[in-house]
C-alpha cells in the first residue's frame, strides 16, 4: 500500500516517502559491456550486451560496494516476436513455432561477473567467471526436451535446429557459500546447481525423476527436489534463491505458481510455493504459500493495458536474516519489495507434493487455505516502485549492502530489444534490511 509520494530530483539522486519515511534511489553508472553484434539473414543487425541483471549476490566478506552478479542464458528471442525483432518470419526462423526461442549466438558461456561500485557512483567488471562443466567444456543457456521434459524447441539465427543440450541451464538466481563457491537457480529443471569458486558445475539439483532425461549432462545430476516442481510453467521455474550464512540451509522460492494440475490453474493461481531446504541432503524443512498480489495493484503496468494475473511474477529474493526473506514481486514497470519470515506462515501438508491430490494447492482460494489450518506468509511491503522516481523497470537483481541499503540491477535481455543493465543504490531511513 503507499501512503504517500513526495517527490523531488537533484542531480542524480531522488527521494520519496513511503510509510512517512524518506527513501534515497541513486543512480549507478553501469558498466559499457558489449559483446557482440549479430546480422540476421535479412539484413538486421542487433548490438548485443552483457546482461548482468538476472541474478546477485553481496559476499559479506567482500570489500565495501563489491557484488556478485550473474547472466541469463544468452541472447534470444521469443518466436513470437521474432519478426518483429529481425525483419523475418517465424516460419523462416522458427519453423513456425510460435513457443520456441531463436538463439543468436547459441555458443554463449553463462557468466559469473564481480562489480565493484565506486565512490563516484560508477561500476566496473573486477573479474567474471565462465561456467563449465566437468569437461572444462563452457555451460550455455540452450534448452534440453526429451519425453516429458518440457522444455521449449531452439532455433538459430538462421532458421536451423539447435540439438537438445542437457548441459544447458536458464540461470535466474545467485548466491553463495562460505566457501567462495556458488548456488546458482535456473528454471529449465527447474533446480539450483553447486558450482565451484572457478565456475566448474559440480551438481545440479532437480525434481526427483528428471535426473534420468539428464544422463549426458556434463556434471552430476541428482534428483533431490520434489517432483512437483518439474510442473512448473515454461519459462517459470526457480526465479529466487537464498542461502543461509553457514550453507547448510536453502530457501527456493518458484517465480510462478504450478501449472498444478494444468496450465489453466497455474495461470489464474496466486498461489506460489517457497521450500526450505537442506542443502546437502535435500531434505524439506517446511513449505510454504507466498499469495501473489491481484496484477490490478501494479499501477504503472496497468497504465498501458489492464494485466492479467499470470504476468504477476517473483523476480528475486535474498535472505536477511534467520528466515526472513526480501522478495520482489513485479509485473515490468511496478515492482514491490516484500520482506516475509517463515516463522509467520504455516507450513503446508506435503501431501500436496502428490500430483494425485486434489484440489491442488493452486487451486485453493486464501479462504480455503485458512480452513484447512494454512496460513500463507505475512508480506510487509517495504517499497513500491510507483513511489519512488528513477526506478527502472525489469528489476530481476537484489544484492543487500547493509540494514538501511540495496543494490538493484535490471536484466537488459543482452540488449535484443535495445535495452542497457541499469543500477540503482536504494536507501532506506531506517534498518529494514535485518
Amino acid at each position: 500500500m503507499r501512503i504517500g509520494t513526495i517527490s523531488a530530483v537533484i542531480g542524480l539522486i531522488s527521494t520519496s516517502v513511503m510509510a512517512g519515511q524518506a527513501i534515497v534511489v541513486t543512480k549507478i553508472k553501469a558498466p559499457d559491456l558489449p559483446i557482440e553484434e549479430v546480422t540476421y539473414p535479412g539484413g538486421k543487425t542487433i548490438k548485443l550486451n552483457l546482461d548482468i541483471g538476472s541474478g546477485a549476490w553481496r559476499n559479506p566478506k567482500d570489500p565495501a560496494g563489491v557484488i556478485w552478479v550473474i547472466s541469463g542464458r544468452g541472447p534470444n528471442v521469443n518466436c513470437k516476436v521474432i519478426e518483429e525483432r529481425t525483419g523475418l518470419d517465424i516460419g523462416k526462423l522458427c519453423a513456425g513455432d510460435n513457443k520456441a526461442t531463436n538463439f543468436s549466438t547459441p555458443d554463449f558461456p553463462i557468466t559469473i561477473s564481480k562489480l565493484e561500485i565506486g565512490a563516484d557512483d560508477t561500476a566496473k567488471v573486477l573479474e567474471s567467471v565462465l561456467l563449465k562443466g566437468k569437461s572444462g567444456k563452457p555451460v550455455t543457456g540452450l534448452p534440453f526436451s526429451s519425453g516429458s521434459y518440457n522444455a521449449e524447441a531452439a532455433y538459430d539465427k538462421n532458421g536451423a535446429v539447435i540439438a537438445s543440450n542437457p548441459s544447458g541451464m536458464d540461470t535466474e538466481a545467485l548466491a553463495g557459500l562460505p566457501d567462495g563457491s556458488f548456488i546458482v537457480g535456473e528454471e529449465y529443471g527447474p533446480s539450483f546447481v553447486e558450482v565451484s569458486p572457478d565456475g566448474t558445475v559440480n551438481t545440479r539439483h532437480v525434481p526427483a525423476g528428471v535426473e534420468a532425461q539428464l544422463s549426458g549432462a556434463d556434471y552430476d545430476v541428482e534428483g533431490t527436489l520434489p517432483a512437483i516442481i518439474a510442473k512448473r510453467a515454461v519459462n517459470r521455474g526457480i526465479e529466487g534463491l537464498a542461502v543461509s550464512p553457514d550453507g547448510s540451509v536453502l530457501c527456493i522460492l518458484l517465480q510462478s505458481p504450478l501449472a498444478n494440475p494444468d496450465s489453466y490453474t497455474g495461470k489464474r493461481s496466486t498461489n506460489t510455493r517457497l521450500w526450505k531446504i537442506e542443502r546437502r541432503s535435500g531434505k524439506v524443512l517446511g513449505q510454504y504459500v507466498y499469495v501473489l498480489d491481484k496484477p490490478n495493484t501494479f499501477e504503472t503496468d496497468n497504465k498501458s493495458a489492464r494485466r492479467k494475473q499470470n504476468e504477476v511474477r517473483l523476480s528475486e529474493m535474498v535472505m536477511i536474516g534467520d528466515d526472513r526473506l526480501l522478495v520482489v514481486e513485479r509485473i515490468n514497470k511496478t515492482a514491490k519489495f516484500y520482506i516475509v519470515s517463515l516463522a509467520d506462515g504455516t507450513p503446508v501438508n506435503e501431501s500436496f507434493d502428490d500430483v494425485e491430490t486434489s484440489p491442488t494447492l493452486e487451486q485453493l482460494s486464501a479462504a480455503e487455505l485458512a480452513g484447512m489450518g494454512f496460513r500463507p506468509l505475512k508480506k510487509t511491503l517495504i517499497l513500491n516502485s510507483d513511489a519512488v522516481k528513477d526506478m527502472p523497470k525489469k528489476i530481476e537483481a537484489v544484492a543487500v549492502m547493509s540494514p538501511t541499503e540495496m543494490i538493484i540491477l535490471t536484466d537488459s535481455d543482452f540488449g535484443v530489444d535495445g535495452d542497457d543493465s541499469e543500477i540503482r543504490r536504494v536507501t532506506f531511513p531506517s534498518p529494514v534490511l535485518q
